[in-house]
């Protein structure tokens, strides 16, 4: 399983992010490595279609998939969470939820 953690230096909640990320990689048994990229310039959100920060990927699948109208830049990220408040922090649950979608995928590959 692949895992990027993209973030832009100026959000705050980043390094909170990255903590939680891991501390749920930890609970669900995953032993994989972290990307860590970090987001420097309009160029480079461009080029990875940075929504903002921070944004994880498993297996190059956002954990919160954008909506057709995204706008990549050097940004904050705000996610909705399950109670439909909003965060500077994607909960455990949308990270748990990704890594468990690609499970299934991995095992629908070996199949």
């Amino acid at each position: 399983m692949q895992i990027e953690f993209q973030y832009y230096e100026d959000c705050p909640s980043h390094d909170d992010a990255l903590d939680r990320l891991k501390r749920v990689l930890a609970e669900e048994g995953v032993d994989a490595a972290i990307a860590v990229v970090k987001v420097e310039t309009d160029e480079q959100a461009q080029a990875l279609k940075f929504i903002g920060s921070p944004t994880i990927l498993v297996d190059g699948e956002d954990i919160d998939p954008p909506g057709p109208d995204a706008h990549y830049a050097l940004t904050c990220r705000a996610y909705r969470l399950e109670s439909g408040r909003v965060s500077p922090l994607p909960s455990p649950g949308m990270i748990r939820r990704a890594l468990q979608r690609a499970r299934v995928r991995e095992q629908q590959q070996t199949r």
